[in-house]
């Protein structure tokens, strides 16, 4: 498991065969003694077995081929965490993202048993420099064909006068602009390989009000904008991009949040799992630049979209007619 933490400040946010340990890199100082670069070192461990029924490889389709190498972040908790497990198999690497390195052995050990290679990155997407740091260390490993942007953070929910500039700016440094920047360097490599794919955890916010959320709303609606562009830019050299929305799952963030305070029903997490393993796979291709949601959208139900095509409408951002 390849272990490295990229200078430390803040996001919101296992394998059989080979894995990659590496050591904490900070910037400019380093605990105990000052050093020039960012070192990466391996080890050879010798990863738990699994059975032949716990996972399943990637398996070759029409198009473009499924996804073998997958970075993520924010998988050391949540929605993240669990689609990291759901989406290792052998065959595949993962790597895995969180702001705090120690964070992902949880996650790590259990795509390990599912017989994927981890390589895991301490980085704080809210930092421009860390960003730019860990996607150096990332390109000596290899450049993913698939990005998934799972870390987000929620800020304060506070009327928009009473929300904090820091918090606006932190908000949407992690949630929209990591993403931007992750595309910036990723997206190019992949398009010269052929296509790659994009996996943006999206929420209802994206396209729905609110008047205490101002930060988090404004985020998700900027993602599912930035999603779209994607969409349109690289679509025809072989990107695909889909935003999910997970529903109202149950996690840290939304049992922190005031008006889940009361829910008793949850989306399962499952679903979201089996929505990213048939995009991962090259199921839903035919639904690049859409948002697609768990527990309202079957999976059967947007295998048959995808194949069948949708119009340039369907599930995409607009405003309504004053009718409406």
């Amino acid at each position: 498991m390849a272990q490295q933490e990229v200078e430390r400040v803040d996001t919101g946010e296992q394998v059989t065969g080979q894995s990659v340990t590496g050591q904490q890199v900070t910037a400019p100082q380093v605990t105990g003694q000052q050093v020039t670069a960012p070192q990466v070192t391996a080890q050879q461990v010798t990863a738990p077995q699994v059975t032949a029924q716990q996972v399943t490889a990637p398996q070759e389709s029409e198009g473009l081929a499924p996804a073998r190498r997958i970075l993520i972040t924010g998988a050391s908790r949540g929605v993240g965490k669990e689609l990291a497990i759901g989406l290792a198999a052998p065959g595949r690497t993962l790597i895995l993202l969180a702001t705090k390195l120690s964070n992902l052995d949880g996650t790590a050990t259990e795509c390990e048993i599912r017989g994927a290679q981890v390589i895991t990155l301490g980085c704080d997407l809210a930092k421009e420099s860390s960003i730019r740091e860990m996607l150096r260390i990332l390109l000596e490993e290899g450049a993913p064909d698939m990005v998934l942007n799972s870390a987000g953070v929620y800020g304060e929910e506070e009327l928009p006068w009473d929300t904090s500039l820091e918090d606006f700016q932190r908000t949407i440094a992690i949630n929209v602009e990591a993403p931007f920047q992750l595309a910036q360097t990723l997206v190019p490599i992949m398009l010269e390989r052929g296509g790659g794919r994009i996996l943006d955890l999206s929420a209802t916010a994206a396209s729905h009000d609110s008047a205490d959320a101002v930060s988090y709303y404004t985020s998700k609606t900027a993602l599912l904008r930035l999603a779209a562009s994607l969409h349109l830019a690289g679509y025809q050299r072989g990107l695909r991009v889909l935003s999910l929305n997970p529903g109202a799952v149950k996690t840290d963030m939304t049992a922190s949040m005031k008006r889940y305070r009361d829910r008793t029903e949850w989306v399962p997490l499952g679903e979201s799992v089996a929505i990213a393993q048939a995009f991962a796979a090259g199921e839903l291709d035919g639904l690049s630049g859409t948002q697609v949601r768990a527990g309202t959208d079957s999976l059967e139900k947007l295998r048959e979209l995808s194949a069948r095509g949708v119009s340039g409408r369907a599930r995409r951002l607009r405003l309504t007619g004053w009718d409406a």
